[in-house]
Formats: C-alpha cells, structure tokens, sequence
C-alpha cells in the first residue's frame, strides 16, 4: 500500500512541479512577456515618399530618445503616436500614411530601449518617455494642448491614456488596446495566479476614466490577441463625448485589413474637434 501511495503522490508531483516551474517563469521573465523591442530602423518615411524631422528629446530621467515629426500639408492638428509593444517607429509606416492622408502631423517616437532611443524599457520608463514626447510638442515646437491628439496603439494604449489623463490634449484614441496587463494575462493564462504576481499594471481602464477630453475607441471583432471585450470596457469606462469604431481583421492588421471603414471613421471623429478633412 505504501509503494502504491508513494507511486501516486511520484505521479502528482510532476504536474504540480511542471505548474510551479511555469510560474516561476511567468514571475522573473515578465518583461521579456511585454516588450519585445528591436533597435535597427529598417525604414524612414522616405520610403513612402514623406519627409520626416529627427528629433532628439531627453526624458526626465536622463535618457536620450528619439523619434519624427512628419509634417502634413495644411495639417489640422498633431498626433503624438504611442506605438505598441514590438519592433520600432520604423514599422508604423502605413499608420503615418494613413496620419497623413488625413491632414495630421505625426509625432513618433521610440520608447527607451526601442530602436534609437536609449536605456531599457520599463512601466515607469514609458510614461516618463510620452511626457517628454508631449513637453517637446508643447515647449520645443510650441504646439496648444488644443492642437495635440494622442493616440496609442495595442501597449500604446494604457501609454496615450496616462498622458492623456495628465495633460488634457484635445482628444484621445485608443486603438486595439487592453483594460490591464494582468486582465490580459489572466485571458492568456487563465490557470495561473497572473493577477498576483504581475509586476506589470498598465492600467488602461484605470487611466481612461480619469481623461477630460473626447474619446475614440476602436478594437477588431477579430483582434486574435487583445478580446473584443477589452475595447467595449474601455469605451464604457470613458466619459462622454466618447465613440467607439468598430474594425475587422487581426490585432496588428485591424487597421488595414479594414481599409476605408477605419480611415472614415477617424476621420469623422478627428472632423469634430478639428477644421477640415476630406
């Protein structure tokens, strides 16, 4: 009876092992779950025939960052672009054509640690990263709060909100964006205690309730990576004036894949705040 008990507990222990070794995982290699930076620009807005600025900027903390200023043709505002969790500016080429077509300057800039920008990134790291994105629009090209769109992107997302709820610009968009890391990983993990042991918050929907400004939300039915259900919480946790855009195709391709019905949509938002558009 002892060997059989002891067989038994052999066999229990493997799985629980394998559970708890997963854990473990999850807990010391968090950050390489969140960001997954790459630091060669493989593009400028060159290739699709726009001209761009450098800018170097400094964030509060020392690091020097840098991103583009694009300059469209008798623009109606300025985005200031929060892009997502891989790659680089460099990789946004099609969302500055897009910007562009509709009368907007874009600002772009890499988080620290993503593409020219220095340091590694970090929660903290990327809200002191869009501040100093927002100080240099503001102080260095002398931009109105009134004239400034933030809008973020996937992990953008929670990145613009933050700003957003700290600087009033004149509106804010939210695209393919999530209400918490831990509520994410919680969907991705749903075995394993990710609410208690994510050192990463990113509190989107914490950020978005505390916004003054008009809101746009726009989220895929298809998003295979984000759930549909974190754009409508998003979007019922904002104040009015508040819009929501509804888009198909996948997390990183909702906004082509959907062609027209996005670019229409924007457009009709950013036509409500700002003089223009086509």
């Amino acid at each position: 009876m002892e060997a059989i008990v002891r067989v038994l507990w052999s066999i229990l222990l493997i799985p629980i092992g394998v559970y708890l070794g997963f854990t473990a995982l999850l807990l010391v290699f968090q950050s390489s779950f969140v960001y997954f930076p790459e630091r060669e620009l493989e593009l400028t807005p060159a290739a699709i025939g726009l001209s761009h600025e450098e800018v170097r900027f400094e964030s509060a903390d020392g690091l020097k960052l840098h991103g583009w200023f694009v300059q469209a043709e008798n623009p109606r505002g300025t985005i200031l672009y929060c892009h997502g969790n891989a790659g680089n500016i460099s990789h946004r080429m099609e969302s500055i054509r897009i910007f562009y077509g509709l009368q907007m300057n874009t600002f772009i800039f890499d988080y620290r640690g993503y593409g020219q920008s220095e340091g590694k990134p970090s929660e903290v790291g990327t809200y002191r990263d869009v501040e100093a994105a927002w100080l240099y629009l503001v102080n260095s090209r002398k931009l109105s709060t009134e004239e400034i769109v933030v809008f973020g992107q996937s992990l953008g997302g929670p990145i613009a909100a933050w700003s957003a709820k700290n600087n009033t610009p004149r509106a804010l968009i939210i695209e393919s964006s999530f209400t918490s890391i831990p509520d994410v990983g919680a969907d991705v993990y749903p075995f394993f205690p990710i609410r208690w042991i994510s050192r990463f918050k990113y509190q989107t929907m914490k950020y978005i309730r505390q916004a003054d400004c008009p809101i746009l939300v726009v989220h895929s039915v298809e998003d295979e990576l984000i759930s549909f259900k974190h754009g409508k919480k998003l979007f019922e946790a904002a104040a009015e004036p508040k819009e929501f855009l509804e888009i198909r195709g996948g997390h990183n391709d909702g906004f082509f894949v959907s062609g027209e019905t996005y670019i229409r949509g924007l457009n009709s938002f950013l036509s409500k705040y700002f003089r223009g558009g086509d």
